[in-house]
């Protein structure tokens, strides 16, 4: 019996140090949705509306850079809104955007950053950081 709880305790010790060291899960991206983005607006979150297009390499370049910017270690309460560039043009207008790519960086209601084409991660770093 005895031999059965160090076991038991063994593997249960492994698996929650692997837990552990499981990267922290970034603030999801999602799809743009009006009552989200009103919502944290109201809140004074910080919001980043991403206007994106799948085949964009500049846009593919961008994602793995804001996922790690985004997890729980730098920018913990950013709400991460994707507006599709192909399909979403009204929106892309409203958003003043001119290109796939563009990322415009709001603190509750008002626009603190925009950016196109940026790859640099410590550029997107700055970026976020104006809406703290």
């Amino acid at each position: 019996m005895a031999s059965t709880s160090k076991l038991f305790l063994g593997v249960f010790f492994s698996a929650l140090s692997l837990f552990a060291a499981l990267p922290a899960q970034a603030a999801p991206q999602r799809p743009y949705d009006a009552q989200a983005f009103k919502t944290a607006q109201d809140a004074g979150k910080p919001i980043l509306i991403e206007v994106h297009a799948d085949w964009c390499p500049t846009c593919k370049a961008q994602m793995p850079i804001l996922d790690r910017l985004s997890s729980p270690k730098e920018f913990t309460e950013l709400v991460r809104l994707r507006v599709d560039f192909d399909s979403q043009k009204d929106l892309v207008k409203s958003f003043g955007a001119r290109m796939q790519s563009t990322l415009v960086l709001y603190k509750g209601g008002k626009e603190v950053a925009r950016s196109a084409g940026e790859t640099r991660e410590d550029a997107l770093r700055a970026m976020l950081a104006k809406a703290r």
